[in-house]
């Protein structure tokens, strides 16, 4: 069965929407393997918290390129795995299990794979933030922006990780690149999964706001240098805690 659809809307990506980063049309051969790893990043990234709901059937299957079919399967072993579920009704729908306590046993760790993680994400950020900065912002790009500047500042301390998360999507998301962004994506889900073995620490979060906050003002002012010294310095705090927790 052929696993490529078109469209209104096929691959047009939707500008604010969180989801945007992550979901493309998957490429030929491998629909199931491509439209399932998508869907994983989504979950891995907490771009749809515990108890909500994935897009529609017709419009997720559109998005990604594939048939119905193939996206059902997908589905299926998500549910299996106990990641999603599905509700029938008028609010029925596919929608996001709470994860289990305690996560799991995390899996080994060795300082080279950790190293690794920690400089190609510094790398994308340093990279984009440069990049955006020297691009400019139109009026809407710096509103998005805010926007999510602004989301990190007002979180509770349980989501602060998902908003984050979607601060940093949306600027690399501004550099126009959607290999960039997909790249950017899976590294920070990886990401994620580290920065869930480690404790939430106030006074961290208090200067990681600082350090967003200088960040879209360096981008916003169009200071390509300031934006990735600031992304830099960032992503070298993050860096800090993880050798030290984890190694």
């Amino acid at each position: 069965m052929k696993d490529s659809v078109s469209g209104p809307g096929a691959g047009i990506a939707r500008t604010g929407d969180p989801l945007a980063p992550v979901l493309r049309p998957v490429r030929a051969g491998n629909g199931f393997e491509e439209a399932l790893e998508q869907i994983l990043q989504v979950l891995r990234l907490g771009l749809i918290p515990a108890g909500g709901r994935l897009p529609a059937e017709r419009e997720l299957a559109e998005r990604l390129g594939v048939s119905r079919v193939t996206l059902r399967e997908a589905l299926r072993v998500l549910t299996d795995e106990g990641l999603v579920e599905s509700r029938r009704g008028r609010y029925g729908g596919t929608f996001v299990c709470e994860p289990p306590e305690g996560g799991g046993p995390p899996a080994a760790l060795d300082a080279a794979g950790l190293e690794d993680a920690l400089r190609f994400r510094e790398v994308l950020e340093a990279g984009a933030a440069e990049l955006v900065a020297a691009r400019g912002l139109t009026g809407e790009d710096e509103r998005r922006l805010r926007a999510a500047l602004n989301a990190t500042r007002d979180a509770a301390l349980g989501d602060y990780r998902r908003q984050d998360t979607l601060l940093h999507l949306t600027l690399v998301e501004l550099a126009g690149s959607a290999t960039l962004t997909a790249q950017y994506a899976a590294a920070r889900a990886t990401l994620n999964d580290l920065l869930g073995r480690i404790p939430l620490l106030v006074r961290n979060l208090e200067h990681a706001q600082q350090q967003h906050t200088a960040l879209v003002e360096a981008v916003a002012a169009g200071d390509p240098e300031a934006a990735r010294a600031v992304a830099r310095e960032h992503c070298a705090g993050t860096a800090a805690l993880l050798r030290g927790f984890l190694l």
